[in-house]
């Protein structure tokens, strides 16, 4: 049952965010041999002023051993 979450700047269309939604959906029923009823996606706007204590700090940082793509920027550009 993969969950996929996420979290990005505001200022995307909706069309944007179902073309996005579809496409992970896509791709994780190709690799992961999922079916689309298994599969959710929510996407959650996060300002730019809040990314850091909401987001970078809490979800990133303190995953770091989840990640399968580092960031390019803060502490674990140059990890």
């Amino acid at each position: 049952m993969p969950r996929i979450a996420v979290k990005m700047f505001p200022g995307r269309t909706e069309a944007q965010k179902e073309e996005f939604a579809a496409k992970v959906v896509e791709m994780a029923m190709a690799v992961f041999g999922s079916s689309a009823a298994s599969l959710s996606v929510s996407i959650t706007e996060v300002e730019p002023s809040a990314w850091d204590a909401q987001v970078y700090d809490p979800e990133i940082v303190a995953a770091e051993s989840d990640l399968y793509k580092r960031p390019g920027y803060g502490l674990l550009a140059s990890s």
